[in-house]
């Protein structure tokens, strides 16, 4: 299915001793450029994470953030029971030494290097939460880019159709607009009071009808436009197939334009354009 570029996930697992926050945003981009802050601790995991994503993404600038947040506060922290005793005995040590030292007090005593120590996390069960947090905010961001994708697509094949409609017509009042042109100039001729061979007159209405002849360039036109149809239902990255076609239908359309003999075909070369570029500003966001 059709892809946007952009989107915002977020992901996350809790546990009793902590919090995993994964963050993912995107926006577009020519390739897929990853770009990953997480705490140092998770580090190892971030090849992981960047082959995981290119396999379920091709473009967009993709954003994620990792946090790691304790669930009993940032400080939390543990009394070492072995080290807290061996303060404990030193005390008493010193007391019978020096019985008239006077004792710390319990925030002294907590003080003391190795007797409060930050809770430790197992690194597995750190590193599996913070997978799965991440799979969850990839398949949220996944399925925004698909919702948005639909709507662009639906929005290029409106277009298409609305170009499929503006040829029918230039198609339709061709011969009509061919034999107008061809009056016009005998009309001229005839005005001029010049007399002219019938057959040096009939060549060079030939001529100009072949300078103005567009039905070369409608054909392409149509091709370009099956094209996009064919890359928008192939359920593969299109976005720059896409942006290539529009190049070839804007080449198109100013052909088309500068051909034009009538106000009919001038008119709908502008609408041409005017599509061409309604399409190619949300075709910048097609993956």
């Amino acid at each position: 299915m059709t892809q946007s570029m952009t989107g915002f996930a977020r992901g996350s697992v809790t546990t009793s001793a902590f919090a995993v926050i994964v963050e993912m945003r995107s926006v577009n981009n020519r390739y897929l450029d990853l770009h990953i802050r997480c705490p140092d601790s998770l580090r190892a995991l971030e090849p992981r994470w960047r082959r995981r994503i290119s396999d379920a993404l091709s473009r967009g600038k993709v954003e994620i953030g990792v946090r790691v947040q304790s669930e009993q506060g940032a400080d939390a922290l543990v009394i070492n029971q072995e080290r807290l005793h061996a303060v404990a005995d030193a005390l008493a040590t010193v007391g019978q030494t020096m019985p008239d030292a006077p004792l710390p007090d319990r925030m002294a005593i907590l003080l003391a290097p190795g007797v409060l120590t930050a809770e430790e996390v197992d690194d597995r069960t750190l590193a599996d939460a913070a997978n799965t947090a991440l799979e969850q905010a990839l398949s949220e961001l996944i399925e925004q880019r698909l919702a948005e994708g639909a709507k662009l697509k639906d929005m290029v094949q409106t277009r298409v159709a609305g170009m499929r409609t503006l040829l029918a017509e230039l198609r339709l009042h061709l011969p009509t607009l061919r034999e107008q042109q061809r009056q016009r100039l005998l009309d001229r001729l005839e005005h001029s009071g010049v007399e002219a061979d019938s057959k040096r007159l009939e060549e060079e209405l030939v001529y100009v009808a072949q300078r103005s002849d567009v039905d070369e360039e409608m054909d392409r036109l149509d091709a370009h436009l099956e094209a996009i149809d064919s890359a928008l239902g192939s359920g593969k990255p299109c976005g720059r197939r896409l942006d290539f076609l529009m190049q070839e239908l804007n080449r198109e359309a100013n052909t088309l334009s500068s051909k034009s003999t009538a106000l009919t075909t001038t008119n709908t070369a502008v609408e041409f354009k005017v599509l061409i570029e309604q399409m190619r500003e949300q075709i910048q966001n097609i993956e």
